[in-house]
């Protein structure tokens, strides 16, 4: 009895371990809820602020926390469409050997704002077609419930669409959690932005 009771136990725990088309039930669970983690805090970074509150410039050359909300919408958009279109494609499990990140490396490289990059002119707030932080915001909030949706029921084999990207590649489960960690480190300039000593109070 004790032997059945032991090959029951170790059935169950391989089965949930088994990864389901390329990721695991946990992994798959974990991208929704950092998904929905940072969805929550663009909203709560941004949530009653005034036009002049929303447009404040600390300078020229910085982003207003307008302008980070349409950087975020555009990319999402735009970051989504390349995985997309990745997983349209056949799976390339052979270019899996040029990933060279763990999934928490993507995060963490992705999150830390003491690297700074340049976005892509095409993604550069004043290129995009939102006319408001408003419009921007409700775009970036409906995207990112279709990919939270997504992750949650698809059968794709996300650990076997690699994607290449001009730094690094990054399997379509990784890519996820990219789009995800960018609007945590656009959050974070948002919140830099109203940290600002001349930030108005009103």
């Amino acid at each position: 009895m004790k032997k059945l009771l032991f090959f029951i136990v170790a059935i169950t725990l391989i089965s949930f371990e088994t990864p389901v088309d390329g990721v695991t039930k946990k992994e798959k669970k974990d991208a929704a809820k950092f998904l929905k983690q940072t969805k929550k805090e663009v909203g709560d970074a941004v949530k009653g602020l005034s036009e002049a509150q929303l447009k404040f410039k600390p300078a020229a050359d910085v982003w207003s926390v307008e302008e980070c909300l349409k950087h975020i919408a555009i990319t999402e958009q735009a970051l989504w469409g390349m995985a997309d279109a990745s997983l349209k494609q056949a799976a390339n499990p052979e270019k899996r050997s040029e990933i060279k990140w763990t999934d928490e490396d993507v995060i963490k490289k992705m999150e830390d704002r003491s690297n700074k990059v340049k976005t892509f002119d095409a993604m550069k707030p004043e290129n995009t077609p939102f006319k408001s932080a408003s419009e921007a915001l409700e775009s970036f909030k409906q995207n990112r419930d279709k990919l939270i949706g997504y992750i949650k029921s698809t059968d794709a084999d996300l650990r076997n669409h690699v994607i290449t990207m001009p730094f690094t590649s990054l399997d379509a489960y990784q890519f996820i959690l990219f789009i995800s960690a960018h609007s945590n480190r656009h959050m974070q300039q948002i919140n830099e932005v109203k940290a600002n000593p001349d930030f108005p109070k009103n």
